[in-house]
């Protein structure tokens, strides 16, 4: 009877802890509500077998428990009991992949009027470089990181010369706008992650990888690195701000080009 109650207690202890911690998402600030709808039905499917099945085991220990003469019965095989598991966990899977396939397909469709902005990962600090007046990134290669080019840039690329550097500082983005995220890694995996914004994106060296986001809220929002990078993992934080148009247009204004860090021989400075 302790085991069929303290299996109960764990099912009512585990649903109650769901409905009434805490801990539940940071308030969202872009437009990927649709992550947290794919999560909550997850959890609520979860939480229903989970449930379902604690339950079901009380249930189990207390019907069939031991008395004097009580044989139980062999049944090795059950093509019945088989088929019906089968079934609802098909149509369980089915119904946690499916609303998550939908929106991994608006997680990589990136709207065409988006800004493109390059993330830059490396033991332990972020980088940010945004297109210039042309409104286009110029090329780069990991082979060409130096200590005067920290982001790799082909100085040949004539695209690159006005791009905004901003080495370990901030970064801003217009509200309302959306922004493609372009995400490359110079050492060893990252994983470029704002809990507001729902969007995360592994960086794996050698490939870009990318996602994109409208912010819907200003604010200064922190940067995560949600993959293990080695002993500065913890302290490889960021800012990304969004601001009004009229002040990320001011902000703007104020970085350095690349053609200007070049001509004056300086390395941006890490914040």
């Amino acid at each position: 009877m302790a085991v069929v109650l303290i299996l109960v207690f764990v099912a009512v202890a585990s649903v109650l802890f769901h409905l009434l911690s805490p801990w539940w998402w940071t308030p969202i600030a872009s437009n990927w509500q649709y992550i947290d709808n794919t999560i909550t039905i997850t959890f609520w499917i979860t939480g229903f077998v989970f449930t379902a099945v604690v339950l079901f085991v009380a249930y189990c220990v207390f019907r069939f428990r031991h008395k004097p003469g009580n044989r139980a019965h062999y049944e090795p095989e059950s093509r019945k009991l088989e088929f019906w598991l089968a079934t609802v966990t098909a149509i369980g899977v089915a119904a946690m992949l499916t609303p998550g396939l939908f929106v991994w397909n608006q997680f990589v469709t990136v709207p065409k009027d988006a800004t493109e902005v390059e993330v830059v990962g490396q033991q332990w600090q972020w980088s940010f470089r945004l297109p210039g007046a042309n409104g286009k990134l110029g090329t780069s290669e990991t082979r060409d990181v130096s200590a005067d080019n920290p982001l790799g840039l082909n100085k040949n690329d004539a695209a690159g010369l006005d791009d905004i550097i901003i080495e370990g500082g901030e970064l801003h983005v217009p509200i309302g706008k959306p922004v493609k995220m372009v995400l490359r890694s110079v050492d060893v995996l990252h994983d470029f992650y704002v809990p507001e914004f729902r969007a995360k994106m592994d960086m794996v060296p050698g490939m870009v990888t990318y996602f994109w986001f409208t912010p819907t809220r200003t604010g200064t929002f922190e940067v995560l690195c949600a993959e293990l990078c080695g002993v500065g993992h913890p302290q490889m934080r960021g800012t990304v701000v969004v601001d009004t148009e009229a002040d990320y247009q001011a902000w703007l204004q104020q970085q350095q080009t690349f053609t200007q860090m070049m001509a004056s021989g300086e390395v941006p400075a890490k914040n």
